[in-house]
């Protein structure tokens, strides 16, 4: 796709990310670069849950080599394929992996659509009851005429379609059955708190719970039978399956050892539970780096997970296999980096004049585009797989946008590249303090 062929709001929702340094929430398709390998077995995946499977797959990558930006892409992709999707972040503090009630709030708070952003619940909640309705009427066109008999037979339906879910998550079908009747009923406060506490939300109000017939709040054992129950929503709502996608799960390595064991352990249930055909329709993901994976702190230290993800890497990162239960990304090289930056200078110079188009292409050429490419890389150390953000961030903010405006602006002239540390994440500070670095400013250890 052109510059000129995207629409004014993507095109400015993709590149205010990128002045600000994060990864767009949209439009990825826009900037996939060297994704390619991946396509078919992704069109895979997503056919397989599509067709009632489920899929868990694995995300390698060191810190900066695109991992957000890859399952954002797949998530772009799941929802063009009629998924929904939830993006979560494992955190020792705020999402403990070894509390998957928590992880299912989490879930539900970040529960997106291709027409509805988080959260999606209430909208794809309603719209099961609203499906369920249109099969009852579909069955019998009369049943519309009398309000009570079409409530009955939603109620009816509504025990078939869950009838597997109650056998496992019986307050799962509770909660919503009390949801309905809320609303039937005009209590909107009583249907709000219900749908609350579907969501995994603590400390809902006792009287809606009571009136739904459910008790206190919903633990770890119960929030997979809730996963299930959710996911046979979101097919009858006319939804093919959910991508859900547990990010940063090295996390794990810092917490405590008895907490990380626990959520090892927990991954590892996760890892059996959609391999064994508990949750059709679900597509796992989490991402990780190397560390991690191999590491004695991360999926090492248990051993039966560690042979659930065990991949062989000793060959060309070329001859990589995308079907396997971990996948590795290798991050940028200078050529890649400069292929991306010229997207992004196409999708720019795509919504300014004819004029500033041409000056754009004059003054940020190819050439140029390696030019920055190898002055940020060489301030992070030379570690062109940690560039993107910040390249794109110049890129933009620095270069594109002064060309745009200032028709005597020639960013090799006028540009000289500044990165200060307070726009750089930990890492960038880090490697650019390397960079710095002298080799008598260099500490060694002799003992």
């Amino acid at each position: 796709m052109t510059g000129a062929a995207v629409s004014a709001a993507r095109r400015r929702e993709v590149l205010d990310a990128l002045r600000r340094g994060v990864v767009p929430a949209a439009g990825l398709d826009l900037l996939a670069v060297g994704l390619d390998r991946f396509e078919r077995s992704v069109a895979e995946d997503l056919a397989a849950v599509a067709s009632g499977g489920s899929v868990f797959k694995a995300v390698r990558g060191e810190y900066g080599s695109g991992k957000t930006f890859v399952t954002r892409w797949l998530a772009e992709r799941a929802k063009k394929a009629g998924l929904a999707t939830a993006e979560v972040q494992i955190s020792e503090n705020e999402t403990p992996l070894h509390k998957l009630e928590t992880v299912y709030r989490r879930l539900t708070e970040r529960l997106a659509t291709s027409t509805f952003p988080p959260s999606a619940l209430r909208n794809v909640v309603d719209g099961w009851f609203y499906a369920l309705e249109e099969d009852v009427l579909t069955a019998d066109d009369r049943a519309g005429d009398d309000p009570a008999a079409l409530e009955k037979a939603v109620g009816e339906l509504f025990d078939r379609r869950l009838l597997g879910v109650g056998r496992t998550a019986p307050a799962f079908a509770a909660a919503l059955r009390g949801y309905r009747s809320a609303l039937v009923g005009g209590d909107e406060a009583t249907a709000s708190a219900l749908l609350a506490w579907l969501g995994g939300q603590p400390h809902v109000a006792a009287s809606a719970r009571r009136a739904a017939g459910v008790r206190g709040d919903l633990d770890h054992f119960g929030a997979l039978g809730f996963v299930q129950g959710l996911l046979v929503v979101l097919r009858d709502s006319g939804f093919k399956g959910l991508l859900v996608v547990l990010d940063e799960v090295e996390t794990l390595q810092r917490v405590r050892s008895d907490a990380r064991d626990k959520a090892l352990n927990a991954l590892r249930q996760l890892i059996d539970e959609v391999q064994g055909g508990r949750f059709p329709g679900l597509h796992l993901v989490i991402t990780g780096t190397p560390a991690f994976y191999d590491g004695p702190q991360g999926v090492q230290r248990l051993a039966p997970l560690a042979q659930r993800l065990a991949t062989d890497f000793s060959t060309d990162p070329r001859f990589d296999n995308p079907r396997a239960v971990q996948i590795r990304l290798t991050g940028f090289t200078e050529g890649s980096l400069v292929e991306l930056g010229g997207r992004v200078r196409e999708l720019f110079a795509g919504g300014t004049s004819p004029e500033a188009a041409a000056r754009i292409e004059k003054l940020v050429d190819d050439a140029y585009l390696a030019e920055l490419a190898g002055a940020v890389a060489g301030r992070l150390g030379g570690r062109v797989g940690v560039a993107p953000r910040l390249f794109l961030k110049k890129l933009v903010a620095d270069v594109l946008d002064r060309v745009d405006q200032h028709a005597d602006f020639d960013p090799r002239r006028d540009y000289p590249l500044t990165l200060r540390r307070a726009e750089m994440t930990d890492l960038e500070r880090n490697l650019a303090g390397r960079a710095a670095a002298s080799a008598d400013d260099i500490d060694l250890d002799l003992d």
